[in-house]
């Protein structure tokens, strides 16, 4: 059904290491993530767990981490806050079976369309998020519960660590690519603040920092296996009305990020993962967190490019976070809670240094003005409201873009036949953007009785091209002439046909024909 790892034995080395590299760098976003929607901290993590794992066994993308994050966890503080986590879970679970029926139905391949340039934004907004979200590690408590910045020897101490991460995690591959060079940063600098004393924020400390003061004295990572139960909610049309909005945001964010990172990770490997396949993998997995008292969520680019830099390629990877994750949940909590959160923000900065398309600075003034601008609009959108709205903007804007460029394209040459009859060969395609410029074409009023529209190298795109035609037929009718179009693919006809008596104009068969334009390019 599945094939969890590859052949050779190097690469099965490879992502349990790098699992266990991910697994580290999952819990801190996962506990914040959940602070972020308003639930506990375990939540967080049950969901990294279960999205880790069954995305990995069945998603459409090897290597690719799934877990609670940001873009989704903001949709859903409304509804915790209003009707509780219990909605929450209803929510996540009706997600899940929206993505299952976008992955059957197939529509994963249209992330195929999305333009360069919004991936460039795309890429480029994510890594100032990523960067951004790590600011607030250098922010303590006061003594009256404020968030303040840093000062003195701690800052000196954080940056100082974060130096050494990032020196190890770019050095070590130089000696040696035996071990993943981020996992061995992680342990070094543990050891370093473990056995000097150092002061240093630890896991626990951030997590502390995020309760109630009466809370925070005995809070611990520790946890109990994720048990099943439906969620405790009536089942009423109203709270379908409810829950169905949230569901479906979730649902749409949730496959935007994961079907681009996975898109992303293609071209840094080289390899081919399955959108469709994807939709349901996440589609399964946030219908487990629901059922399971899981928060949901999506691929994370941040931990999915640690995996890949890591060496992690295969199914395995992803499998070795999640299970060496619920182990620290269980079992291993006491070890995950002194890790410096600094070791884990040299991580992440390594991450945006990787994950910045730089490139996109060297070009952008070697590239059209809207690609440039639809870039600077992505990742400005991606960085102050929301990944999804974004993306979809971006691709708006592209669209347009597309649109008022063809709308340019389209002209005609004009010929009159033995027979005196004037035919007018159309070059572009007639749609909503370029109907206007099509109607300027012509000159009823001064042409002869017998006029020939060629569609050999266009072609009628949609419902604007129709009308165009049918209100071009009327005016040569209404002047007592005949207007007639041929060279119509199969598939034009079958427009008109469908059409019916919306638009009426002479068509003159030729049935051996077919499109041209698809063949001109």
């Amino acid at each position: 059904m599945f094939n969890l790892i590859y052949r050779t034995p190097n690469n099965v080395k490879n992502d349990l290491l790098s699992g266990l590299t991910v697994a580290l760098a999952l819990v801190p976003e996962a506990v914040a993530f959940a602070f972020v929607a308003g639930l506990e901290p375990m939540v967080g993590l049950y969901a990294a767990f279960m999205m880790g794992l069954i995305t990995s066994l069945i998603g459409g993308r090897p290597g690719m981490i799934s877990g609670a994050t940001g873009a989704t966890a903001v949709v859903m503080v409304a509804l915790v806050m209003e009707y509780g986590a219990q909605y929450l879970f209803a929510a996540v679970l009706l997600a899940g079976v929206i993505q299952i029926g976008a992955g059957i139905l197939k529509l994963g391949k249209y992330i195929r369309m999305v333009p360069h340039p919004v991936m460039l934004g795309f890429v480029n907004g994510l890594a100032i998020v990523i960067f951004l979200a790590q600011l607030g590690q250098f922010t303590v408590k006061n003594e009256v519960g404020e968030s303040v910045w840093m000062e003195g020897t701690m800052l000196y101490t954080m940056i100082g660590l974060i130096a050494l991460t990032m020196a190890i995690i770019h050095f070590l591959p130089k000696l040696t690519t035996a071990v993943p060079s981020s996992l061995v940063a992680i342990a070094v600098v543990t050891l370093l603040v473990h056995f000097t004393g150092l002061e240093a924020r630890t896991v626990i400390d951030f997590v502390r920092d995020m309760l109630p003061a009466e809370e925070a004295a005995t809070a611990t990572l520790k946890g109990e296996l994720p048990s099943f139960a439906i969620p405790a909610i009536p089942f009423t049309w109203e709270t379908l009305r409810i829950i169905f909005p949230v569901g479906l945001i979730i649902a749409a964010i949730g496959l935007i990020e994961s079907l681009l990172t996975l898109t992303l990770i293609d071209e840094i490997t080289g390899t081919r993962g399955h959108g469709n396949r994807e939709c349901v993998g996440q589609g399964v997995a946030n219908t487990v967190n629901g059922f399971f008292g899981g928060m949901g969520g999506c691929a994370m680019i941040g931990q999915s490019m640690i995996n890949i830099n890591s060496g992690g390629r295969g199914r395995l990877s992803g499998v070795t976070a999640a299970i060496v994750l619920l182990g620290f949940i269980l079992f291993g909590a006491a070890l995950i809670e002194i890790i410096p959160l600094a070791a884990l923000v040299g991580v992440m900065f390594m991450v945006v240094l990787g994950t910045f398309e730089w490139s996109s600075l060297r070009i952008i003034r070697k590239i059209p003005l809207s690609d440039a601008i639809i870039i600077i609009l992505v990742s400005g959108i991606t960085v102050i409201a929301d990944l999804a709205i974004a993306v979809i903007v971006g691709v708006i804007v592209s669209a347009l873009v597309f649109a008022w460029k063809h709308a340019q394209h389209i002209h005609a040459e004009v010929t009159t036949d033995e027979n005196g009859t004037k035919i007018y060969s159309l070059r572009g395609p007639v749609f909503f953007g370029s109907v206007a410029n099509f109607k300027e074409l012509f000159t009823p009023e001064t042409d002869p009785d017998n006029v020939i529209i060629d569609f050999v190298r266009s072609r009628v795109s949609d419902h604007s091209g129709i009308e165009a035609l049918d209100g071009l037929a009327e005016k040569y009718t209404a002047l007592g002439k005949n207007l007639s179009i041929r060279h119509l693919s199969k598939e034009c006809i079958q427009l008109l046909e469908k059409a019916g008596n919306l638009c009426e104009v002479n068509v003159l068969e030729d049935p051996d024909y077919h499109v041209a334009t698809d063949k001109l390019g």
